[in-house]
């Protein structure tokens, strides 16, 4: 058994487990590794957001929630593969690093034959032209943005001139124009504002919860309410 089979494995017998723990040593036994092998693989689910953790004691051992991992997800190659295409053909966007976790994490839970054919439509599948990932100051907004976290940023006008630096409360994304535009409480201004990313020079992630304020942001009076991401 190869390193992936093995970890999509123990996240499966920890899922089935549950409530229950397993220790390493009877995990090792369980495929056939040294337990130190199998303490380096928890460590990498761990670091993938998996949601192991580990209990002492009599009874203690690794343990799992099932109910924040993925079980065998139905979906057909030509899915995978359309939500694999999407993930790397749309726009340079601040969440595309999770975008690709994400498609690991579901082929993983996938059947083995609906991996390979997944990959075998996927061969047939060629991106010449594809955009750029996300620049690191889009990264940094993405995790100010999930983890709200208030930032610093510096940021350029309309005209090209550098203003004040600013601590700002970022709220939501929107993509428009061509551009990734960031809504936010400017604490400069007192007031919502919103920012294009592509003018702000730095970003500084700071030690502080954003907290909740009234508003759906910014953007000149624009009507977001029929243009949100909605997830079914």
């Amino acid at each position: 058994m190869n390193r992936t089979d093995r970890l999509y494995a123990i996240v499966e017998e920890l899922r089935a487990a549950s409530p229950g723990a397993r220790t390493a040593s009877w995990l090792a036994d369980r495929f056939e590794v040294s337990v130190r092998t199998i303490e380096r693989d928890l460590l990498a689910l761990q670091e993938t957001g998996v949601p192991i953790w580990s209990t002492r004691g009599r009874r203690g051992g690794y343990s799992i929630d099932p109910a924040a991992t993925l079980p065998p997800v139905n979906l057909s190659p030509a899915e995978a593969t359309a939500i694999a295409v999407a993930l790397t053909t749309a726009p340079a966007s601040p969440l595309a690093d999770a975008g690709r976790t994400a498609i690991t994490k579901i082929l993983n839970a996938m059947s083995e034959s609906g991996r390979e054919g997944a990959r075998e439509l996927a061969a047939r599948i060629h991106l010449v032209d594809t955009p750029h990932g996300p620049t690191e100051l889009l990264r940094a907004l993405g995790r100010a943005i999930a983890d709200r976290r208030v930032v610093e940023i510096d940021y350029v006008d309309r005209n090209g001139v550098d203003t004040d630096r600013r601590t700002i409360e970022p709220a939501d994304f929107v993509r428009m124009n061509g551009g990734w535009y960031v809504n936010a409480w400017c604490r400069h201004r007192d007031a919502p504002r919103t920012f294009l990313t592509d003018r702000i020079r730095r970003v500084e992630l700071l030690d502080e919860t954003s907290p909740d304020r009234d508003g759906p942001g910014a953007m000149d009076g624009t009507d977001l309410s029929s243009k949100r991401l909605v997830l079914a």
